[in-house]
């Protein structure tokens, strides 16, 4: 279990939530359902800690198409909507870890011994990190 330690003198934060359009409150709903459904998250209506939530486009790639006046511009197609949780002052306040990540050459160099690679989306990684009970809130 993954346990977060928070640094003296931090206390909670209520963060308020922007004011999101219709289209990105199907987005956001779309999510939590889902993350209620896999039990990665459960209700709770007094917890001391509130983040933010954003919507960002996931973008496909480039395509080429004609703007007002004929002519063919460059531009980034949109292939669906990725939800972000804002856990900036979570992460102030959360005590670091002493262990540095990776430089990109060490990364690297591990991996080209090998020659399968799994990719592992937020849902079957970064979610799936239980939290100690005494500290969920």
């Amino acid at each position: 279990m993954c346990r977060i330690v928070l640094d003296e003198g931090h206390r909670p934060s209520r963060q308020p939530q922007c004011h999101l359009n219709s289209n990105v409150q199907k987005v956001v709903k779309k999510e939590v359902v889902m993350l209620l459904d896999t039990r990665i998250i459960y209700p709770i209506s007094d917890s001391e800690w509130v983040s933010p939530v954003h919507v960002m486009p996931k973008e496909g790639g480039m395509t080429i198409i004609k703007n007002e006046r004929d002519e063919l511009i460059c531009t980034k197609t949109i292939t669906g909507w990725r939800m972000c949780i804002d856990y900036g002052r979570l992460n102030q306040a959360t005590r670091k870890d002493h262990f540095f990540p990776f430089f990109i050459n060490q990364m690297l160099k591990t991996l080209t011994r090998h020659s399968f690679f799994c990719y592992f989306d937020g849902y079957s990684g970064f979610l799936q990190i239980p939290i100690h009970p005494s500290v969920q809130e």
